[in-house]
C-alpha cells in the first residue's frame, strides 16, 4: 500500500485514496486493480496533451488533400486495376483470408434508447436491428463465398453483458457462436480541469471507454490477433456500428488493398459542404496520410476550391476501412502511442466532502484515441471512393441529418434501387420517391446480382459471377 500511495503522489494523484478508510474490502481491490492497470507515464503525457489541446492544436501547418481512386475508373489503367483487384478480392473472401469488425461500444441514448446501439431497430419493414442485419450480411456473404467469416465485436464495459445477453437469445442469428468473439474496449479515466483524476465512486475512477481507437490494442490483448492467425485471416473488414447501409465485403475494396500492399485503406465520401462533419483525408508535408476533424480543419482550408471549382479537401472520411492483420501485429508489439483527443463532458462524480455530484454544465475532460490516427503508422495507405447513397446512412439521431429517419429512408431507396436494376418494378411517387416502404433482407441480398437472381427464378449467384466497380 506504501508503495501505491508513493505512486500516487510522484505523479500528482494522491487525493484518489482520501476514502480510502470507508471503503471495503472488496471496494480496495478494486480501486488498486484499476490503478495498477494504468500506465503512468503515457497517461501523464495524455493527460498534459489534454490540458493543452484546443480546437485546431494539432493541425499541421502544412496540408494537401490525400489522393484517392475514384469510384469509377477513369483511366483504361485504373479500368484493369479494378477488374484484377475485384477478382483478388473474391478470392480473398473464397479463401476465409477476410474477417469482420464491428465497433459497436456506444449506447443508444442520443436515439432516446435504452441499451445497446447495435440492439436498436433500424430495419424500415421488419424492425432489424444493426446488429441483425449485419449479422445477415455475414452469414449471407459467407454462403456466397462458401467459408464462414470470423466476425469481433468490440463492445464496452458498459455494454458488454448486454450484447452477450442479446446474440445468445437470438441464437447469434444463426451464425456460428464459435465464430463470432466480443470483447470490451479499454477505458481511460476522466480528469477535471486541472488534470486531477475523477472518481466515480470512493472505490473507482470514474472510467471511460478509449475510443475506437483502443480497438487495436484490444485485439491483441482478447487474443483476437492470435485467432485470425490460426483461422489463416489477412484482413479486417472495419466498420461503425451505426451505419448499416456499410458495403461489409466488397471484393473492390479488398482487392485494391491487398494488391497495392496496404496496410489500412479506407474509403472516403465526397463532401456535400466544406463543413460537413467527416474528417478530411490529407496529407502532411512528409508525405504521411492523415485525417482531420471537421471541428480542427481551418475554415481557409475547408473551403478552398480548385480550378474546376470543387472543393480541394473534398474526400471525406465516413469511418469505414480495411486493416491488415501484419500491420495491426506490428503496431501494438509495445506501446502504441496514438495521440490523445480532448472531449468535455458532464461526469458524475464524488466532490467535496464525498458527495456524489451530477451536474448541469461539463465539468470533465474524457481522453480517446481514434483508429483513423493509425494512417501515418501505416505502409501504402489507399482511398477508394464510395458512393454515399449506396454505402453510408448514420445512426445517431432521432430524427434529421444522420437520424434513424434519414437511414431507414435510405434503405428503402437503396432497396428500391437494387429491384429496379434487377428488373422488378416499384411504384414512386411524382417527386420519384418510394411510393410504400420497402426492404431487402441482407441475408439474400448483398447486392443487385441476388436481386437479379431472385426475379429470374434462379438460385443467387455465387462469388465468381459478380462485376462490380465501386
Amino acid at each position: 500500500m506504501h508503495d501505491l500511495r508513493t505512486l500516487l503522489e510522484t505523479h500528482n494523484q494522491g487525493h484518489v485514496l482520501a476514502y480510502w478508510d470507508e471503503i471495503s474490502e472488496d471496494g480496495r481491490e478494486q480501486l488498486v486493480t484499476q490503478l495498477r492497470d494504468l500506465d503512468w507515464e503515457q497517461l501523464d503525457a495524455w493527460i498534459e496533451d489534454a490540458l493543452a489541446a484546443e480546437s485546431g492544436a494539432n493541425v499541421p501547418a502544412s496540408l494537401e488533400p490525400a489522393p484517392y481512386y475514384p469510384l469509377i475508373p477513369e483511366t483504361a489503367e485504373q479500368i484493369d486495376l479494378y477488374r484484377k483487384a475485384e477478382k483478388r478480392g473474391r478470392d480473398l473472401l473464397g479463401q476465409g483470408r477476410i474477417a469482420a469488425f464491428t465497433v459497436a461500444g456506444g449506447q443508444g441514448t442520443r436515439l432516446g434508447y435504452d441499451g445497446p446501439k447495435g440492439t436498436y431497430p433500424i430495419s424500415p419493414v421488419a424492425g432489424k436491428t444493426l446488429f441483425q442485419l449485419f449479422a445477415e450480411g455475414v452469414a449471407r456473404a459467407g454462403e456466397k463465398y462458401g467459408v464462414p467469416i470470423a466476425w469481433y465485436i468490440m463492445t464496452s464495459p458498459i455494454n458488454d453483458a448486454a450484447t452477450r445477453a442479446f446474440f445468445a437469445e437470438n441464437a447469434y442469428f444463426g451464425l456460428r457462436a464459435e465464430d463470432v468473439t466480443m470483447f470490451p474496449q479499454g477505458t481511460l479515466p476522466a480528469i477535471d480541469p486541472s488534470g486531477r483524476l475523477l472518481l466515480g465512486a470512493k472505490d473507482s475512477l470514474a472510467l471511460s471507454p478509449n475510443g475506437h481507437g483502443g480497438s487495436l490494442l484490444a485485439l491483441r490483448d482478447h487474443g483476437c490477433l492470435a485467432d485470425m492467425a490460426k483461422r489463416g485471416v489477412d484482413h479486417m473488414s472495419y466498420w461503425q456500428v451505426d451505419n448499416p447501409l456499410v458495403y461489409q465485403f466488397d471484393p473492390l475494396f479488398l482487392g485494391l488493398h491487398d494488391l497495392t500492399g496496404s496496410d489500412m485503406s479506407s474509403r472516403s465520401l465526397t463532401k456535400t459542404g466544406p463543413f460537413e462533419k467527416l474528417g478530411n483525408f490529407c496529407l502532411t508535408d512528409d508525405g504521411r496520410c492523415i485525417i482531420v476533424e471537421y471541428s480542427d480543419m481551418p475554415d481557409e482550408l475547408a473551403e478552398a476550391t480548385d480550378v474546376d471549382g470543387r472543393l480541394r479537401f473534398r474526400a471525406g472520411s465516413p469511418a469505414i476501412h480495411v486493416l491488415r492483420r501484419a500491420f495491426i501485429d506490428r503496431v501494438t508489439q509495445g506501446r502504441l502511442d496514438l495521440p490523445i483527443h480532448r472531449a468535455d463532458k458532464k461526469v458524475t462524480c464524488i466532490g467535496e466532502g464525498g458527495i456524489t455530484v451530477a451536474p448541469t454544465e461539463p465539468n470533465a475532460i474524457k481522453m480517446e484515441t481514434f483508429i483513423f490516427d493509425g494512417l501515418p503508422l501505416a505502409e501504402n495507405p489507399l482511398i477508394l471512393e464510395g458512393d454515399r447513397a449506396e454505402q453510408f446512412g448514420p445512426v445517431k439521431n432521432v430524427n434529421g441529418i444522420d437520424s434513424a429517419e434519414s437511414c431507414r429512408q435510405l434503405l428503402i431507396e437503396r432497396a428500391a434501387r437494387w429491384l429496379e436494376q434487377g428488373g422488378v418494378p416499384v411504384p414512386r411517387r411524382p417527386d420519384g420517391t418510394v411510393n410504400g416502404e420497402v426492404e431487402l433482407s441482407p441475408r439474400r441480398f448483398l447486392g443487385v446480382d441476388d436481386v437479379k437472381a431472385a426475379a429470374s427464378g434462379l438460385r443467387p449467384p455465387a462469388a465468381e459471377a459478380e462485376e462490380y466497380y465501386g
